[in-house]
C-alpha cells in the first residue's frame, strides 16, 4: 500500500495477503486525479493517513464501519473489476456485494460442471465431509452423509461445551423466538451468522455461484452454507462456546460479544483465505483457472 497520492511513502494495510482482499474502516473512499484513495482519522485497526489503494490488483475491498464511499471511487471500481462489500466489524457482516465481474468464468464454469453431474456433485459433498471430519464416507446416498455429519456436529457441541466448561442440554433453536434459547445456543446462532458472512465474501471475490450447493439446495446461498459449514465444527463452535463463556464475567450483550470474538479469529486465523482455497480445492481449480489471476488479486502489493 502507498501513502499519499504520490505513494512516495510505504504503509501497511491490514489486508489478506494473497488474495488481493483489502479490509478498510472508519474513513472515506473516494478518486483524486484518477487515483483510489482512503482517508482515516485512525480509530480501527489503520492508522490515522490518506493511503492509495492499487485497485488494479485488488479483487474486493472490504469497507467496514464508519466508512463512506464516493461516487467516482464507485465508478473506477466497477471500471478495473474491483468489487465493493460492506461488511460488519471483521467482515462477521455482510451486507451487500454487487457484481464482481471477475475476469475469468473458470471458477464457475467448474462449478456448474461438478454441480450437474449426481456422481461428481456426490464426490464434492463427501469431498466436504472429509475436509471437517478428516474422514473418508464410501456412500452415494446424501440422506445418509447428512446423517452422518448431523451425528459428529452433536459430539462437536457436547466436547465444545465441555472444553469451555459452558452448561450444555443440547441444540435448541425456536426460529419465531430466538432469544428464548439459553445462551450457548444463541451463541451458536450468531456465530453461525458470522461465518456466513465471511463465506459470503470468500464465494463473492472467488466469483463462484452462491445458489449451487453441493449439500445445501434450497437456499439461495447454498454454496455459501456449504462454505460455512466447513468451519462450523471448530471455529464456529470456539467462537459460540468461548463467547458464551465470557458472557459469565462480562455484562455484555451475547451477540456483541460473538462479533467481536469472531472478528478476531478471523484475520489471526486467516479464515476468509482458507475458505478461497478451499474452494479452490472442492472445485478442482489450478492456481491459473482459480488462483489469483481469477481475480487479478495475486501477491502482496506494496
Amino acid at each position: 500500500m502507498l501513502s499519499g497520492r504520490l505513494g512516495l511513502e510505504k504503509a501497511r494495510i491490514p489486508h489478506v495477503d494473497r488474495h488481493g482482499l483489502v479490509w478498510l474502516d472508519r474513513g472515506r473512499l473516494e478518486v483524486e486525479s484518477g487515483c483510489l484513495r482512503f482517508v482515516t482519522a485512525g480509530g480501527g485497526d489503520l492508522e490515522a493517513g490518506d493511503y492509495q489503494i492499487p485497485h488494479q490488483g485488488v479483487s474486493i475491498v472490504l469497507l467496514g464501519p464508519g466508512s463512506s464511499v464516493t461516487h467516482d471511487a464507485l465508478r473506477l471500481l466497477a471500471r478495473h473489476g474491483c468489487g465493493l462489500a460492506a461488511i460488519g466489524e471483521g467482515a462477521v457482516r455482510f451486507y451487500t456485494a454487487p457484481p464482481l465481474m471477475p475476469d475469468s468464468s473458470a471458477a464457475a464454469r467448474a462449478q456448474v460442471t461438478l454441480w450437474a453431474d449426481p456422481d461428481t456433485r456426490m464426490e464434492v459433498a463427501r469431498a466436504m465431509y472429509t475436509l471437517r471430519f478428516d474422514e473418508i464416507v464410501r456412500t452415494r446416498d446424501i440422506e445418509v452423509l447428512r446423517g452422518r455429519e448431523g451425528a459428529r456436529i452433536k459430539e462437536s457441541y457436547r466436547l465444545a461445551a465441555e472444553r469451555y466448561g459452558v452448561p450444555w442440554r443440547g441444540r435448541n433453536y425456536d426460529r419465531a423466538a430466538p432469544n428464548s434459547a439459553d445462551l450457548a445456543n444463541q451463541a451458536i446462532n450468531h456465530a453461525a451468522t458470522t461465518m456466513t458472512a465471511a463465506a459470503s465474501v470468500a464465494v463473492a471475490a472467488m466469483g463462484a455461484i452462491p445458489q449451487l450447493g453441493f449439500i445445501h439446495e434450497d437456499s439461495g446461498q447454498s454454496f455459501v452454507l456449504d462454505i460455512a459449514d466447513l468451519y462450523r465444527h471448530d471455529v464456529t463452535l470456539d467462537i459460540a462456546f468461548g463467547a458464551a463463556k465470557e458472557a459469565t464475567t462480562k455484562p455484555e450483550p451475547i451477540d456483541r460479544l460473538v462479533r467481536r470474538r469472531a472478528a478476531r479469529f478471523f484475520r489471526q486465523k486467516a479464515v476468509i483465505p482458507s475458505m478461497i482455497d478451499r474452494i479452490k480445492t472442492l472445485l478442482r481449480l489450478s492456481k491459473a483457472e482459480g488462483g489469483d489471476d481469477v481475480q487479478n488479486g495475486g501477491g502482496e502489493t506494496g
